[in-house]
């Protein structure tokens, strides 16, 4: 087997992230726009989270927030980012560098994004058949779906 010394699946998660920095840094110069909101996962032991001691022991591996009526201090920075929520009616600081990311979702236009998928976590999956642009949709087929994994470029 041919070793990757591009990393595509790197390089591809790393653009990846950039869709997440890029809808936060627009959150924070515009507010949130329409109904979008967001869910984010991360891993709550990464190197760099800083979140409250009570929500790492609530949470020791993974945590989800939801980025929606009660945020402040919305800062985007190239490595990370920096947000205050509500908790029990209580604002918390939280600091979450985009690699400790495992999720991002946008329930609004159903878009979402996975990330950190472990060689455990891949199973075998089917050749994707591109399709024109121009074809509609079949029956059954999940339109409006933008759900984008890396499950299918990797290899076992």
């Amino acid at each position: 087997m041919v070793q990757d010394l591009m990393q595509y699946g790197q390089l591809v998660e790393d653009s990846l992230r950039d869709v997440v920095r890029t809808a936060l840094k627009r959150t924070a110069n515009e507010g949130l726009l329409g109904e979008h909101h967001f869910y984010i996962g991360f891993k709550t032991k990464y190197p760099g989270v800083n979140i409250p001691d009570h929500l790492g022991i609530q949470y020791p591996d993974e945590m989800t927030i939801v980025i929606q009526h009660k945020f402040w201090g919305l800062e985007v920075h190239q490595d990370a980012f920096e947000i205050t929520l509500s908790f029990n009616d209580q604002g918390q600081q939280l600091y979450i560098p985009f690699a400790a990311l495992t999720s991002f979702l946008d329930p609004s236009v159903q878009f979402g994004l996975q990330f950190g998928q472990t060689e455990e976590d891949i199973k075998p999956t089917e050749t994707i058949e591109l399709k024109p642009e121009t074809e509609e949709p079949k029956e059954g087929d999940q339109a409006g779906e933008n759900v984008v994994t890396l499950d299918q470029f990797r290899k076992d």
